[in-house]
């Protein structure tokens, strides 16, 4: 345990930092899920109707550096190129 006043407030801020990060990548990881399991379900309407919702989420777990931006970017790619495939 720390002896030092900072790095006791450091840990508490760590804490609550490291539960909203949490809360927050959690959110977003459902979306995508619900997401992926309506395309699975072959569902073009209810995909397209998801889609903004969750690439915006993603985009604000980025900004947060939550996740990397490129992982974000990657994960947007694939979920607008399997959106884009139901209508094909």
């Amino acid at each position: 345990m720390a002896n030092i006043k900072s790095a006791e407030k450091r840990i508490r801020q760590t804490l609550r930092q490291r539960s909203r990060n949490r809360a927050e990548r959690s959110r977003m990881r459902s979306a995508v899920k619900e997401l992926r399991k309506v395309i699975a379900d072959g569902d073009k309407g209810k995909a397209e109707e998801l889609l903004p919702g969750t690439l915006s989420l993603i985009d604000r777990t980025a900004q947060k550096k939550i996740i990397h931006r490129r992982a974000a970017a990657r994960s947007k790619s694939r979920l607008v190129r399997s959106v884009k495939q139901l209508s094909a």
